[in-house]
């Protein structure tokens, strides 16, 4: 077999050169518990302290507003259940989308069964929560809405900022699950118009295991475990020290790189499109529509004829790694909500694969993705 070819970077990247050897020194040297009062504690503790200040700037939020988890899924349950849980009895109502996350369903679903009200929206037919839409699910009693930044499965990006002002002059907290896009495109709290982000480390090049939510000072927030001291209260468990710092070297690192990453993300989607055309390959793309904006890393795609597991199985044999949509939901073999909301049958549903790039992808992965896609389709002529 040849090399493997790893085009899966939206369900987690490998972890970097520099995260590691950060990951390694803190666990050799800073190994104190946060939470202890001698110098060995104090030290690890401003480990936290340094990383708190580096993901707050990175978002241009406060220091104080960083709440660290153990990743993106415990950081969407937290954000959105506390502030549930801290708004005053008339603000019982949330809003969220049909094409969220797994976990923030599942923090609404326990939210509703302890008789929160909850309204879950659709996208219109370009996957885009527009303004008209959320407007007409807002009630006197919303107290909080949740829309991911952007969607892992088809890459789309949501128009944050521009239905942030609708909610803001009705008092109304916004939270948005940017585990997508952070360390990818630009995320920020003052441009966004957010309240609250989650965000996850094994997005960006460090060990799994980490994660935090920001919330504003503004927002009032009450704790679902009685008795946590950890990260304010926000959670219980010793703090994972030597994770959330190789989080934040991997951060600052992503960061550095960001806008040679977005162009190389651009060259290899541009370069995919371009090749489907000249191999006359019968694969539709996402990337398709001009009436919405997409991630550069993430390809959503339709290939005519095969399931998508088949052809994720197909790729497997020949060492790519690609996916048929969130791994959270693995296992899961029905339509996606997150591309039946674009309208599509059942049946073209069934045929999605997703592809995400990152820092060790080249066009050479793309020539064996392809090479590997003619094969199916020769094959299946030739049945």
């Amino acid at each position: 077999m040849d090399r493997l070819v790893y085009l899966d970077y939206a369900a987690s990247t490998p972890v970097s050169e520099e995260a590691l050897h950060v990951f390694e020194q803190l666990s050799k040297n800073f190994y104190g518990n946060a939470s202890s009062l001698h110098d060995a504690g104090g030290k690890a503790n401003d480990i936290l302290t340094y990383s708190r200040r580096s993901l707050a700037a990175m978002i241009e939020g406060e220091p104080d507003g960083i709440y660290f988890t153990s990743g993106g899924t415990e950081s969407n349950l937290l954000a959105i259940q506390s502030i549930i849980h801290g708004l005053p009895a008339h603000k019982q109502h949330v809003i969220t989308t049909s094409v969220e996350h797994p976990s923030v369903h599942h923090a609404v679903s326990s939210l509703e069964r302890l008789g929160v009200k909850v309204t879950i929206i659709e996208p219109n037919q370009n996957g885009i929560i527009t303004e008209d839409i959320l407007k007409k699910a807002i009630l006197p009693e919303t107290g909080l809405v949740s829309i991911q930044h952007a969607n892992s499965e088809t890459g789309i990006i949501q128009p944050l900022a521009e239905l942030a002002p609708l909610l803001k002059e009705r008092n109304i907290l916004f939270h948005t699950d940017a585990v997508q896009t952070f360390g990818k495109v630009r995320v920020s709290i003052k441009e966004l118009g957010v309240d609250a982000v989650s965000i996850s480390s094994h997005k960006v090049y460090a060990p799994k295991g980490a994660g935090a939510v920001y919330m504003g000072s503004h927002v009032p927030w009450k704790p679902l475990y009685t008795g946590a001291v950890q990260e304010n209260g926000l959670r219980p468990g010793t703090v994972n020290v030597p994770c959330i710092g190789a989080f934040a070297a991997a951060s600052e690192q992503a960061m550095l790189r960001l806008d040679e990453q977005q162009k190389l993300d651009e060259q290899l989607r541009d370069y995919f499109l371009q090749q489907l055309k000249i191999r006359q390959l019968p694969v539709r793309t996402l990337q398709d529509n001009d009436n919405r904006r997409t991630l550069p890393h993430i390809i959503g795609c339709f290939f005519e004829g095969f399931e998508g597991q088949y052809v994720m199985l197909a790729c497997n044999r020949h060492g790519i790694c690609l996916s048929t949509g969130s791994a959270c939901a693995s296992g899961y073999h029905h339509p996606s909500p997150a591309v039946k909301a674009l309208r599509v049958s059942d049946r073209d549903a069934l045929q999605f694969i997703r592809l995400s790039f990152g820092w060790q992808s080249s066009k050479d992965d793309i020539d064996q993705l392809l090479h590997t896609f003619e094969h199916l389709q020769k094959e299946k002529k030739g049945a």
